[in-house]
């Protein structure tokens, strides 16, 4: 099963929650108190050179029957997409930017260049995912409703297609996102009656993501390839090929952000009664970073500090760097995993998640306590109670612990290929 103490997975007591959680907050006062001109500068910039993409990318465009020009376009048109849903639309309609009382760059009036409304999205993903983050049965982020990442998941024939099913949703990925609220599997299992509140609720989010999608299939299939007359067909399948780049693109960083060994699950008796303290570390336990320099945090929307960003939603991308250093010191203080590895190594570890659990329990080797994608306090057999080293007087917790098991397990594996 999955976590269902996380105080005790994570071999901390009731008052060092509380503790590691004030130092949380300390962190939280000293940025918003910094916040400045520097970064309402950066957004700002950021916008800027957002629009310049798109704006070439649609110019270069009109010569898109020449290949380079395709390719040109395919790649300005692209990277705009990328940058303009990942380190803005997501970041502003999380509030980031609000401090600033900027009608223009507010998560109030914001609405990106997807198929997905920004309303619907900032319910299923800034309230259910953030706020129950990988508690199964909370948070459809895990899986997306469609595959199979926890062994805590029950395992139907269904999920044999798991590896296909991703293929499917990283290239229509902004689809799946915009359906995500309308909650198909209930209305598949006959919860929407009609003539019931729910099913009006229903029919009201279903024509909402509607014309949404409806609105950007003729922006970019239409409109836009209208524009560029002789070089129609070229323009439209060098915005589906920009479209694709993008979804690709952002399926990555969300699945390596979320789904690598070490982003760990929880149950629903965990967060009955959560204080902050212990959803900011449930937040820590559950998320993964990517490891990387300047280019590849600005590109992932800085959501390579996936760590940081699960913490503090709401303040400033550009300052999850900093922000970062602060929480690995937390994170070596109270011998806690810091989960990170680069981009290649992540995405796959989630890949392997998925291809694994396209399969039954009783073809995977490790059990639903301790396994690389599914872990409990359980497999501790009761071992977590921090102890001290009484040389250096360091801690030894979770992260000891899970060292310690992983080089057991090595032990063990050695001995069974003698």
């Amino acid at each position: 099963m999955a976590i269902s103490d996380v105080k005790e997975y994570a071999h901390l007591t009731e008052a060092d929650v509380e503790t590691l959680g004030a130092e949380f907050d300390a962190i939280r006062r000293e940025i918003e108190a910094s916040r400045g001109a520097h970064d309402a500068k950066y957004i700002r910039n950021v916008i800027r050179l957002q629009r310049f993409l798109e704006i070439s990318g649609r110019a270069v465009l009109f010569a898109s029957p020449a290949r380079a020009a395709w390719l040109a376009g395919v790649a300005l048109l692209g990277t705009a997409k990328i940058v303009e849903n990942m380190e803005i639309g997501h970041n502003v309609m999380h509030g980031q930017w609000d401090w600033m009382n900027d009608p223009e760059i507010h998560s109030s009036s914001w609405e990106w260049d997807n198929t997905g409304t920004a309303k619907h999205w900032k319910h299923t993903h800034n309230y259910l995912h953030h706020k129950y983050t990988n508690v199964l049965g909370m948070d459809d982020d895990i899986g997306f409703g469609l595959l199979r990442v926890t062994r805590d998941q029950r395992w139907k024939p269904f999920n044999l297609g798991n590896p296909l099913y991703n293929l499917a949703l990283q290239l229509l990925f902004e689809y799946g996102v915009a359906i995500q609220h309308l909650e198909l599997g209930k209305l598949a299992a006959g919860r929407y009656k009609p003539g019931t509140p729910e099913r009006a609720d229903f029919e009201r989010k279903r024509k909402d993501a509607a014309a949404k999608m409806g609105k950007q299939i003729l922006k970019d299939y239409a409109i836009f390839p209208a524009l560029t007359g002789r070089a129609f067909f070229s323009t439209l399948t060098a915005n589906l090929a920009a479209n694709a780049i993008r979804n690709v693109w952002a399926n990555t960083v969300i699945f390596c952000g979320h789904f690598p060994d070490g982003a760990e699950k929880f149950t629903k008796s965990d967060v009955d009664h959560e204080t902050h303290s212990q959803w900011y570390l449930r937040q820590m336990l559950g998320s993964a970073n990517i490891s990387g320099g300047p280019v590849m945090h600005f590109m992932t929307g800085n959501l390579s500090h996936q760590i940081e960003h699960h913490l503090f939603p709401d303040l400033p991308s550009n300052r999850y760097a900093e922000i970062a250093v602060r929480v690995r010191d937390l994170a070596d203080k109270y011998d806690l995993p810091y989960t990170t590895g680069s981009l290649p190594v992540q995405y796959f570890k989630a890949w392997r998640t998925i291809l694994k659990l396209s399969l039954p329990n009783h073809f995977l080797h490790a059990t639903t306590d301790d396994a690389p994608e599914t872990a409990s306090e359980r497999k501790f057999g009761g071992h977590t109670t921090a102890t001290f080293d009484p040389t250096t007087g360091r801690r030894r917790g979770l992260r000891t612990a899970l060292a310690q098991g992983r080089r057991w397990f090595g032990r063990r594996g050695a001995g069974r290929t003698r």
